[in-house]
């Protein structure tokens, strides 16, 4: 087999490799509805069963490149992959709560490990522009359709077994995959251990998040001014306050807090977190929402979503980098943030019952044309300042503040229609409209948050002139994860 044949072929592991994280991100939101009625989980509770992964996901995903920059990509990506799979396997064995969000967390791991290594192994393999290009055309689009091929498989698999196939699933394309990442993958020893790596910074910002999470979705059962919502947010400050000052202290920090002396790299990160809030949110809240309001089924919900990931991906890879190079990023990253306003605006004030031909369609059209427009843009904007040796760090950073800001936003918005959805319950509103009105509540909050990153935007990410700079390392995480 000649050295060509080979790298494309080790570029395929790795996309099948990404794929089975990417598919995971959206197969599990078809199935959120059966999922909760067959475990009993509440409507916040549920939202963990997506919060467990996202945090483990995000608060490791630095440690993990560190770890493979020491003892070798190939490990760690192997590594993860094994520990997504038998995840995977015990999600799909779960029989209770804690069960299945543990095995989440679990499962978040292996994703982190195994994602964080892919790009810098891309980069190694095609040390040509012109082909390295062509093999992150390649990586984005499996990182964009993915999202498709997850939405149709959770929705067939959901009603044609049930949902713990879905995760079962991946047993036997994740062995093929590592079989091939074995025989097809170059070995690299690494730089080795002796150069460090902060293990006890990601123990405690992971464990901070985790607190922080669990502080926001308990309000709904002990009040956002209660002395354990007190005590609990307090502990999740300071843990996150020891978080920073080791990470000015560290010899090796997995963080290095100079990234942020950049106002474009703070700001870029700043609207990632707050986006990923509303995009996350609608894809969990309208899963909900189409099958306890509207009575849709998982086929049909994966149906629904569709035109979301086609869209997305349809802008994201073909015609997002030739729009930002005639207007510039900044322009259209405020476009994509104003279209995703308006598809929100649309559906919260939109009708209990709604029609999905007639209220919901344009709407999720809408949600994916702004997520195609804005996320490339993002990315390309806080890349900008960084220097090439920090580009990796840089766009790891972006995918964290992506997954880490998604999971407490989702916290919030999961916490405020179920506080809404119950309230309305006991002032005697019919179970049904009162779901519906916490769901649009929700949406209404999301299409605020958006708003506010319009304002972060034009107040830190602002340049005199417009540019489109080239991206060692762009962020397909951050498209994939919406």
């Amino acid at each position: 087999m000649s050295m060509k044949n080979s790298r494309w072929l080790s570029l395929i592991v790795l996309c099948t490799g990404f794929l089975l994280i990417v598919v995971d991100m959206t197969i599990v939101n078809v199935a959120l509805p059966s999922i909760q009625r067959d475990l009993g989980f509440t409507q916040s509770g549920l939202a963990w069963v997506v919060n467990a992964y996202l945090i483990a996901f995000g608060g490791l995903l630095l440690l993990a490149g560190r770890l493979g920059d020491l003892v070798g990509r190939k490990r760690v990506f192997l590594a993860g992959l094994a520990l997504f799979i038998g995840a995977s396997l015990l999600c799909g064995l779960s029989f209770s709560q804690p069960m299945l969000i543990a095995a989440r967390f679990v499962q978040g791991i292996g994703g982190a490990a195994s994602s964080a290594v892919i790009l810098a192994m891309v980069v190694t393999l095609f040390p040509e522009p012109l082909e390295r290009a062509k093999a992150f055309g390649v990586f984005g689009f499996i990182a964009s359709g993915g999202a498709a091929v997850g939405l149709l498989a959770g929705g067939l698999i959901t009603e044609a077994v049930s949902w713990h196939w879905i995760f079962i699933v991946n047993l036997p394309i994740g062995l093929i995959t590592a079989g091939a990442a074995l025989r097809l993958l170059q070995s690299d020893p690494g730089i080795g251990v002796g150069e460090g790596a902060d293990f006890l910074g990601a123990a405690i910002v992971t464990a901070a998040l985790m607190l922080a999470v669990y502080a926001i979705v308990q309000t709904s059962d002990y009040g956002l001014a209660s002395a354990r919502t007190a005590v609990l947010g307090g502990a999740a400050i300071v843990l996150l306050a020891a978080f920073v000052v080791r990470q000015a202290r560290s010899r090796n920090p997995i963080l290095p807090l100079r990234v942020f002396r950049s106002r474009m790299v703070a700001g870029a990160n700043i609207v990632q977190a707050l986006i990923n809030t509303a995009f996350i949110g609608f894809f969990f809240l309208g899963s909900l929402d189409l099958e306890r309001v509207l009575g849709y089924g998982p086929m049909a919900i994966g149906l629904a979503f569709l035109p979301v990931a086609v869209v997305m991906a349809l802008f994201s890879i073909r015609f997002s980098a030739q729009l930002i190079g005639r207007f510039g990023a900044g322009p259209m990253l405020a476009m994509g943030q104003l279209t995703a306003l308006a598809a929100l605006l649309i559906v919260a004030v939109g009708p209990a019952h709604a029609d999905y031909a007639l209220h919901m369609l344009a709407p999720m059209v809408l949600f994916g044309l702004g997520g195609g427009l804005a996320f490339p843009a993002l990315t390309m904007i806080a890349m900008a300042d960084v220097a090439p040796s920090e580009a990796g760090l840089a766009s790891g950073l972006l995918n964290t503040t992506g997954q880490v800001g998604g999971a407490f936003g989702l916290a919030v918005l999961a916490t405020i229609a179920g506080t809404r959805t119950d309230g309305l319950v006991r002032a005697g509103v019919d179970a049904t409209a009162a779901l519906a009105a916490g769901y649009h509540l929700a949406w209404l909050v999301g299409a605020g948050v958006v708003a506010a990153t319009l304002i972060v935007s034009g107040l830190m990410l602002r340049r005199r002139q417009e540019a489109a700079p080239e991206i060692e390392a762009p962020c397909v995480e951050c498209e994939a994860a919406a």
